[in-house]
C-alpha cells in the first residue's frame, strides 16, 4: 500500500507527534490531583532505619582503612573498565553507528533483550556501565566486617534492590524498546503509559501498585473458580464450599483445604485444565474448600485463636457432621499449612480424634532462617507495621501485595511497569496473574501474633507459643503427614519446609520436592507432564544430602498424593450431594467471600 500525502510529509507526523505530547499536560493535571490526595505509608514500610546503613557504611570504611591494598585493587580496576568503555564509545560514536568492540559473553538477561543494547554504541556503553557499576555495588556489600548475619543480609538486599531501580530499561530516554515505540507510535505509547499511571494511582487513592493483568477478562465464578459447589455454611471468618461430585462413589474420608487468607482460594481452581479442586473432585474425593473473608477494619481484634477456632475447626466440625464422619483429611496450603499445624497441636492437646490425616503444600512452621523474608522481619520494619495496623485496624492488602513483589521486583514491578506506563501497553490478560493482584486485608491483631511469635520469635517449634488456652508446640503432632515443597520457591524455601517437617513427631510421614515455584510446582496438572518430583524416605538426613540422594519421578506430584490420601480416605461410598441431608444450602459456589475487595 502507497503511503498517504500525510505519510509522506514528516511535518505532519512532527505535527502528530506534538499534539500528543500536549494531551500529556492535560493528563499531568490529573496526575497532580491523585496525588494530592495521597497519604503516604509510614516511612519505615518504606525502606530500613538508617542505623543500618549508617552500620554499613562504618563497616566499609574500617575495611578500607584496614585493607588499603585491596579497597585500591577493586577501585583501580573498575575505573580502568569504566574509562575504556567510554573511550570505545566515544571512538565508535566519532566514526558513525558501527559494530560495538567484541566482548566477554555475559550472562542472559532479558532486560537486554534489543539487539540495540549490543549493536548502537551509546545503548551498548549504557549497558556495560550499568553492569559494571551493579558488579562493583555487589562487590563492596559483600563479606562486610563487623556486621551480624541478619544486617548483611539486609544490606544485600536492599543493594540488590537499588541495582534492579537503577537499570537503563527503566527511564524513557535509555530504553530503545520505548524510544522506539514512541517514534512508531507518534508519542501515542507515552500518553497511553501515563493514563495507564494515572488510572493505577487513581484505584489505589495515590499508591502507586502495578496492575498486572487485564481485570476485566475474569469474572470470579464465570471463567475462574469454576468448578461446580455449593456453600454450605458461613461464619464471620469464612465461607465452607462443598463441591458436586462426578463419579457415582467417593471416599469415605472427605478432605478439607485451607488455603492461605493473603490470596483468594482459586489458585487451586483457575480453570478447569489446571484446577486441582476439579482433578480431587474426579479422582473421587468429596472436598470441601474454605474460602476465607476479605476482612474490614472492623476485624482488627481478630486473631490467631479465632483464626483457628472459627476458621479451622470449625470447618472440620461441620465437615464432620455433613458428612456423617468422626474423622476427616485436611490440607493446608501457605500459611494455612502453617495455622493448620497450630489447629492440629490444639486438637492433641484436647483428645479430639477428629483428623485421619494432614497434607502440607509449601508450609513453613521452622522460621529459624528467614531466607528472602529476613529483610522484611526485623524491628524497624515490624514495628512499621505494628503503627499500620494500630492506625488502619489491618494490613491492607496492597502492603503485603508489594513485600512479595520486591521478591523478584523484575518479574512483577519493574517489567510490567515499563509495558504499562512507559510503553503504553494493556496488562495481559493472564488468569494467574489476575489472582495474584486479588489480594486480601489482614486483621491487625493476627497480622502481629503471626509476624512476631511465629516468625520472629519462632516459638512454635522452639519453647511452644500459647494460643486458644493451650500451649501448642509443633511436636504435638503425631497423625500421618505428606508435605510438598517446591524447589524454586522464593517465599517458602524448600529447606526451611523440610526443616519445619522433620521435627513433626507423626510415625508416617512423606516428604515430596517438586521442580519449579511457589505455584507452578503446586498448580501442576498431570496433564502438562511439565514439572517433575523428588521423594526419599530417608527424612533424617539434612536437607542438601535428602535432596542429592532423592529418586526423581516424571510429571506431577498429584497422583502420587492421590495414592496416599486414597490408602487414608477409607471405602467407597455412595457419592455426596450437598443439601441431601443435613442443613440447607446457602448459595452456588464461589459463593459471596472470593468476591469481596480488599479494603483500602
Amino acid at each position: 500500500m502507497e503511503p498517504t500525502e500525510q505519510e509522506k510529509d514528516p511535518r505532519t507526523n512532527i505535527g502528530v507527534f506534538e499534539e500528543n505530547l500536549t494531551r500529556i499536560e492535560q493528563l499531568l493535571r490529573r496526575l497532580v490531583a491523585v496525588m494530592a490526595q495521597h497519604k503516604p505509608l509510614d516511612l519505615g514500610l518504606q525502606a530500613p532505619s538508617h542505623e543500618i546503613f549508617t552500620r554499613a557504611t562504618m563497616a566499609y570504611w574500617a575495611e578500607m582503612v584496614n585493607n588499603p591494598a585491596q579497597f585500591l585493587h577493586h577501585q583501580l580496576a573498575f575505573w580502568a573498565q569504566s574509562a575504556q568503555q567510554l573511550a570505545q564509545a566515544q571512538q565508535l560514536l566519532s566514526q558513525g553507528i558501527a559494530p560495538p568492540p567484541e566482548e566477554e559473553e555475559t550472562p542472559t538477561d532479558r532486560r537486554f533483550s534489543n539487539p540495540l543494547w549490543r549493536s548502537h554504541p551509546y545503548f551498548n556503553y549504557l549497558r556495560r556501565q550499568y553492569l559494571l557499576n551493579a558488579e562493583a555495588l555487589t562487590t563492596a556489600v559483600q563479606g562486610l566486617e563487623g556486621l551480624g548475619a541478619r544486617e548483611q543480609q539486609r544490606i544485600e538486599y536492599f543493594t540488590d534492590q537499588i541495582i534492579a531501580m537503577m537499570s537503563p530499561t527503566n527511564f524513557i530516554g535509555t530504553n530503545p524498546d520505548v524510544i522506539e515505540k514512541a517514534l512508531k507510535t507518534e508519542g501515542l505509547s507515552l500518553v497511553q503509559g501515563l493514563e495507564n499511571l494515572i488510572a493505577d494511582l487513581e484505584a489505589n487513592d495515590g499508591e502507586l501498585v502495578v496492575r498486572l493483568a487485564d481485570e476485566s477478562a475474569f469474572e470470579i465464578g464465570g471463567n475462574v473458580a469454576t468448578t461446580a459447589g455449593k456453600v454450605m455454611f458461613r461464619n464471620r471468618l469464612m465461607e465452607l464450599i462443598q463441591y458436586t461430585p462426578t463419579t457415582e462413589t467417593v471416599y469415605g474420608a472427605p478432605l478439607v483445604i485451607f488455603p492461605p487468607w493473603i490470596n483468594k482460594y482459586y489458585i487451586l481452581d483457575l480453570k478447569q485444565s489446571n484446577s486441582m479442586v476439579k482433578w480431587l473432585v474426579d479422582q473421587g474425593f468429596t472436598v470441601f474448600m474454605v474460602s476465607w473473608v476479605n476482612p474490614d477494619r472492623s476485624y482488627a481484634d481478630v486473631g490467631m485463636a479465632e483464626y483457628i477456632e472459627e476458621g479451622f475447626l470449625q470447618a472440620i466440625a461441620q465437615v464432620r457432621a455433613l458428612c456423617g464422619q468422626s474423622r476427616v483429611n485436611v490440607a493446608g496450603y501457605c500459611i494455612g499449612g502453617t495455622t493448620l499445624h497450630l489447629a492440629l497441636a490444639l486438637l492433641n492437646k484436647r483428645g479430639d480424634d477428629w483428623v485421619r490425616s494432614a497434607s502440607f503444600l509449601t508450609t513453613l512452621t521452622d522460621f529459624s532462617s528467614q531466607g528472602q523474608f529476613t529483610p522484611f522481619l526485623q524491628e524497624d520494619f515490624l514495628d512499621a507495621i505494628d503503627r499500620e495496623v494500630e492506625q488502619q485496624g489491618l494490613l491492607r492488602a496492597f502492603i503485603m501485595q508489594r513485600t512479595f513483589s520486591f521478591l523478584r521486583s523484575n518479574d512483577l514491578i519493574y517489567d510490567p511497569a515499563i509495558r504499562s506506563y512507559m510503553m503504553g501497553e494493556p496488562p495481559p490478560a493472564f488468569d494467574l496473574l489476575f489472582w495474584n493482584g486479588d489480594g486480601a486485608g489482614l486483621p491487625g491483631r493476627m497480622v502481629h501474633e503471626y509476624l512476631r511469635l511465629l516468625c520472629q520469635q519462632n516459638l512454635f517449634v522452639s519453647e511452644g507459643v500459647a494460643f486458644c488456652g493451650e500451649h501448642l508446640h509443633i511436636r504435638q503432632i503425631t497423625l500421618p503427614v505428606f508435605a510438598i515443597a517446591c524447589e524454586t520457591d522464593h517465599i517458602a524455601c524448600w529447606q526451611d519446609c523440610y526443616r519445619g517437617f522433620q521435627q513433626l513427631r507423626s510415625r508416617s510421614k512423606t516428604f515430596v520436592l517438586s521442580q519449579s515455584g511457589h505455584i507452578a510446582g503446586i498448580v501442576n496438572p498431570p496433564t502438562r507432564d511439565k514439572y517433575g518430583h523428588y521423594v526419599n524416605a530417608r527424612l533424617k538426613e539434612p536437607a542438601d544430602a535428602w535432596r542429592k540422594s532423592a529418586r526423581f519421578g516424571k510429571g506431577s506430584w498429584w497422583p502420587l498424593w492421590k495414592q496416599w490420601l486414597a490408602k487414608r480416605s477409607g471405602r467407597q461410598v455412595p457419592a455426596r450431594f450437598a443439601g441431601d441431608s443435613g442443613p440447607p444450602v446457602i448459595e452456588d459456589a464461589p459463593g459471596a467471600y472470593v468476591k469481596m475487595r480488599a479494603t483500602r
